[in-house]
């Protein structure tokens, strides 16, 4: 898949709560669409103010008022459009506001944050909207593991960010998740209340607002506990697919399926790459299948979406 010239870069947002597991799906995206080909954009770049400023104001980086939503809209508008971009940078590590970035788009643009469908201007600049939904308990272990492992936080400081939040997470957050196209859930198997990596399970709810692919040779070739697709309702009571992974699928049936999702994308079966890695609470780097097959299902949108425009 050479670079070649293109009118307008595909754009995938991913939209979820802070620590939700956004960067760790995002990352595995990107190597499949060819990470030369995919600019990456991080809203939280656009934080009007610093954390010491924020503690002293009261506000939460959740909160709109906090950050440059305006700058915001007018970049992706840009962006969507292959136009270049003097992007704002917030240095997490020092919860400070560092120098701009200059962003040529490319081929592929991956825009993860919090906020990133909060307006329908925003909304209509993606091709492909993602919203990470985990189980709260499980969002709340990673956020700690997070901040404390990169962002300089003591566990008492993010238990009590938290609780600060508790209120903004459903104002300004949760409501973005009616917005997407496909809404992901990563969740712990029953019975398994310790389990936060690698064996977790997965629900893809697959709204019709795009089209998706003919899962059924899919769900064929995993066992019945492996792999299941439902048709339910959503919260708003409009019918959905649900595609269920399990986190206990062996190593062989995950191969399988895999290649049954390559197969899909043959555009970027050069690209075939190592999916699905995490680094872990012990610091090591290990696989989930969910994990994998939930990047290559989210690649064979952005794949899709590019043969459309003629990216590719």
């Amino acid at each position: 898949m050479p670079l070649k010239r293109f009118d307008r870069p595909v754009i995938l947002g991913m939209v979820g709560d802070s620590a939700s597991g956004k960067t760790t799906l995002a990352r595995g995206v990107a190597r499949i669409l060819g990470e030369h080909r995919v600019a990456a954009i991080r809203t939280d770049d656009y934080h009007r103010y610093t954390r010491a400023e924020r503690a002293m104001n009261g506000l939460s980086a959740l909160d709109p008022r906090a950050n440059y939503m305006d700058i915001l809209e007018q970049h992706l508008g840009l962006l969507s459009q292959g136009k270049p971009i003097l992007k704002p940078v917030y240095d997490h590590a020092t919860g400070t506001l560092a120098p701009a970035e200059y962003v040529t788009p490319k081929p592929f643009i991956i825009v993860e944050g919090l906020l990133g469908y909060s307006t329908k201007e925003m909304r209509d600049c993606f091709d492909v909207k993602v919203y990470l939904d985990p189980e709260e308990d499980l969002r709340v272990d990673w956020k700690v593991q997070r901040d404390t492992a990169e962002r300089g936080y003591t566990r008492d400081q993010v238990m009590a960010s938290l609780e600060k939040r508790r209120s903004d997470s459903p104002t300004y957050i949760h409501p973005q998740r009616a917005f997407a196209d496909i809404v992901v859930q990563f969740r712990r198997p029953e019975g398994q209340e310790d389990e936060r990596g690698a064996h977790l399970d997965v629900r893809h709810i697959l709204r019709p607002t795009l089209p998706h692919p003919n899962l059924a040779p899919l769900v064929d070739a995993g066992a019945k506990n492996e792999l299941s697709l439902d048709l339910t309702r959503d919260e708003d009571g409009k019918p959905v697919d649900v595609l269920g992974l399990s986190g206990s699928m062996t190593d062989e049936r995950a191969a399988a399926l895999e290649n049954l999702l390559w197969e899909l994308i043959p555009e970027a079966s050069h690209l075939r790459d190592n999916v699905g890695e995490f680094t872990n609470a012990d610091k090591e780097q290990v696989v989930s299948h969910p994990l994998a097959l939930s990047q290559l299902l989210i690649a064979y949108h952005m794949v899709k979406a590019a043969l459309g425009i003629h990216v590719i």
